[in-house]
């Protein structure tokens, strides 16, 4: 007979005091082997940070940064907390380098003096980290997703009573009223509740997620590994230095209103990031139906020079007429039968002009292979095509004349299908920062804090790819956390 014995909070704690005991100093040794600080921060961070004050600084420069990056890799998700740790922890200090662990305003204030600094040191770090994606996977390294997404700031507003208390009241009204269905109390509450939280303007009302809050919204960038290459703040100094931006009232549809930032911020962001980065030289956009516009479209194609632009149409925009009936994917079909899609066939331009084109033939085509002579007695092996002349039709399509329809590659084949796939990394960096670097738990409604929480958790995840290479680990680019276990 088989006896078990109920695990207790003592053998557990034994089981882990054990463990610590034993393997206590073999993720700092490969931390500290593997981050070498004076390669990674920038000279004027160093010089501006130890500028004259008019006092000695009590906390050094490269321990307040260790500090922090442990807090991250570690997934402490308040500063207390890792201020506990610190202060419990000899060995933590001792990586650090702290004779005396800084309390909770110290590294607030460090946070908020040496934004820019902490800015110049990121974008360092994506420049040190591009060879590295480009060995680990070149066609993935060439690639640019992009996405919005924002972090909710510790106001009021984000009390999910104060939204159910407005959609009540609504509730409440039609029912009184007795309105039809075309009064919707969760698109009028949308447009009732004010633009932005009472204690702060720049925190702006948004609907992220499937709900309705109050947030700092930001942009990233991210290459076709997951790997961050820039991250956007938008606030009100990149209005200021993107006057061009027409911000437009709100409409009674959130996913409209989200759909017209996301493309409003695209170009400008993409402008700043190859400008900080000129050897950069990305051949494939990757976006959502939000950036489903002939603005974006040029401008990712001709002015950007991207071979390639995988975006999925907006059903709301119908595409223009053509010669033939095209499908929902910008496919042209074949005039008999609208539902056959037609075949393509190279991309290789025929004219002499030697304008990009695509040849699209009638799916019912077949090869065939015969003899024909070429001299006497002599015979070459070639293939014609076999066509029916009512189903032998052949489309010849300029991708100039409608970036939209066909930028750069087909939708609705295999290669779209595979490759668009590789979007959700992005989507997956954003969550990777919130949840695993805990920036979306910060309870603040500082602008400068959060963006520099943002900042070093792309930081962190950077020196995790610098770690992971050096390590000849690179299944460990995106965590170092299975080294702890």
């Amino acid at each position: 007979m088989i006896t078990h014995n109920q695990l207790s909070l003592a053998d557990i704690f034994t089981d882990c005091q054990n463990k610590f005991d034993n393997d206590k100093y073999e993720f700092l040794s490969i931390l500290d082997e593997t981050i070498n600080l004076d390669e990674i921060v920038p000279v004027s961070f160093v010089s501006h940070f130890h500028a004259a004050t008019g006092r000695p600084r009590r906390h050094l420069l490269y321990p307040m940064l260790k500090a922090l990056l442990l807090q991250l890799i570690f997934s402490i998700p308040t500063t207390s907390l890792l201020i506990v740790f610190l202060k419990y922890s000899q060995e933590l200090r001792d990586f650090c380098g702290f004779d005396v662990v800084p309390d909770a305003s110290k590294f607030t204030r460090f946070k908020q003096d040496f934004l820019p600094d902490l800015q110049s040191m990121f974008d360092h770090l994506v420049d040190l980290t591009e060879p590295i994606c480009h060995c680990i996977d070149t066609q993935k390294a060439s690639m640019l997703l992009f996405d919005t997404s924002g972090i909710e700031a510790w106001v009021t507003e984000n009390n999910p009573k104060y939204a159910n208390r407005i959609i009540k009241q609504l509730k409440a009204f039609k029912k009184a009223k007795g309105t039809d269905d075309s009064f919707d109390p969760y698109k009028a509450a949308y447009g009732s509740i004010p633009s932005h939280a009472a204690a702060n303007p720049a925190i702006q009302q948004m609907y992220i997620n499937g709900h309705f809050c109050y947030a700092y919204k930001f942009g990233i960038i991210t290459n076709g590994l997951g790997i961050v290459r820039d991250i956007s703040f938008y606030n009100k100094d990149f209005l200021e230095a993107h006057p061009d931006i027409i911000v437009a009232k709100k409409s009674d549809s959130p996913d409209e209103d989200k759909s017209l930032a996301d493309s409003k911020a695209l170009i400008p962001t993409l402008k700043d990031f190859f400008r900080k980065h000129p050897l950069i030289n990305p051949k494939t956009f990757l976006g959502d139906a939000a950036f489903d516009s002939i603005e974006i479209y040029k401008y990712l194609l001709q002015e950007a020079s991207f071979e390639q632009a995988y975006i999925p149409l907006n059903g709301r925009i119908s595409l223009p007429e053509s010669d033939c009936p095209l499908n929902k994917d910008g496919v042209p079909c074949c005039p008999k039968d609208p539902s056959l899609p037609m075949k393509r066939e190279g991309s290789k331009s025929h004219l002499r002009c030697g304008l990009p084109t695509m040849k699209f033939v009638c799916p019912k085509m077949k090869w065939e292979t015969i003899k024909q002579p070429v001299k006497a007695n002599v015979s070459a092996t070639v293939k014609i095509p076999v066509l029916n002349p009512p189903c032998g039709r052949m489309f010849y399509i300029y991708p100039e004349k409608n970036l939209r329809a066909y930028p750069g590659t087909v939708r609705g084949t295999a290669e779209w299908d595979s490759t668009y796939k590789i979007r959700v990394n992005v989507e997956k960096s954003i969550n990777h920062f919130k949840d695993s670097f805990c920036v979306a738990g910060r309870k603040t409604q500082n602008e400068k804090t959060l963006h520099a929480d943002l900042l070093l958790a792309g930081i962190t995840q950077l020196i995790t790819v610098m770690a992971a290479d050096k390590l000849h680990k690179h299944q460990y680019i995106r965590s170092l956390k299975p080294l702890i276990a």
